[in-house]
This record gives C-alpha cells, structure tokens and sequence, in this order.
C-alpha cells in the first residue's frame, strides 16, 4: 500500500480527541496565545479538545500529566514551550524518555522549515515527536509562529495518517 493509500484509508478516521499542555513559567492562560492557537486550529479540523494545562518548567509535573492523558487515551498531546536551551527548558527532557518510538522526521522536518523562516537561529529548536502506547506527542516551541508552522505544515496535514498508523 502506498502513501496515497494510506492517507485514503485514514479518512476514516474521524474526530481525534487532543491535549495540550503550555509549558511556561512567565505565562498565565490569558497570555497563552500558542496554546490558544493549538486549540483553535485543532478544533477548525473538527477535533475534540480533551484538556489544557498550564504548567510550570518542571519535569515531574510535565511527566504526571503526560501520564494522565495517556491513561485517558487521548489520540493526540501537543505541548509548547519550555524545548528551548535555558536551564529551566525540561519539555523535552520529561518527555522522551516516556517515548516509545520517535518520530525523528518531524523535529527534522520542523527545523529545516524553520531555517526558511528565521535562518540559523532553527538550530536551537528541540522540537520533537513520538508515540507512547496509543498516543500521539508533539513538544513545540513556546513561539506562536513555530506552533503555527508545525500544526499547518506538518501536524495537521498528516494527524489521521498517523493515528492511522499507530492503531493499526
């Protein structure tokens, strides 16, 4: 089957339940414009919004809420923030060791876009993606423009392909 197949046979796929979680320690919900962002463009592709967290840059916090919402079976956790270099930047460090398998292409992809976009400066992007049982985990950058460009140019184009994948 190739990737035309694919991609027909993930129709079917309907409504995704999604997540997400804002990693920050200076942002408060109403000053959340990339979780808002996430939130908004999700639900315009006709996906169901199981929780929003607002979390501080702790990585025992960010791992118990991972946790939670795959136990709860959600299709899809979209997290920004908290992947860049400054100490206090754990996203990722809490996140990948839960990782069953890596979806390497999409940080890969998600930097060489970036690179278009902001040059050099997409060096410094951790963004990244993987599957912990059943479920779907993108950790994006805190940048609105960042969220916008992985949800419109990598997430959302290919989100029942992969659910598709991942439940077969």
């Amino acid at each position: 089957m190739g990737v035309e197949e694919h991609k027909r046979a993930a129709e079917g796929i309907g409504q995704i339940s999604y997540a997400v979680i804002t990693v920050s320690d200076s942002r408060d919900e109403a000053g959340d414009e990339s979780g808002k962002f996430i939130q908004d463009r999700m639900r315009e592709a006709g996906h169901r919004l199981f929780s929003y967290r607002l979390l501080k840059n702790e990585l025992g916090a960010i791992q118990q809420e991972v946790m939670r919402l795959v136990e709860a079976k959600v299709g899809c956790i979209v997290t920004t923030g908290g992947t860049g270099l400054g100490r206090r930047d754990v996203t990722i460090e809490a996140v990948t060791p839960l990782l069953d398998k890596s979806l390497g292409g999409f940080g890969e992809i998600f930097r060489h876009l970036s690179f278009h976009e902001v040059g050099t400066a997409a060096l410094m992007s951790r963004a990244t993606g993987g599957t912990f049982r059943e479920t779907l985990i993108f950790c994006l950058p805190g940048s609105t423009k960042a969220v916008q460009l992985a949800l419109e140019r990598l997430i959302l184009p290919e989100l029942k392909h992969l659910i598709r994948e991942l439940r077969r």
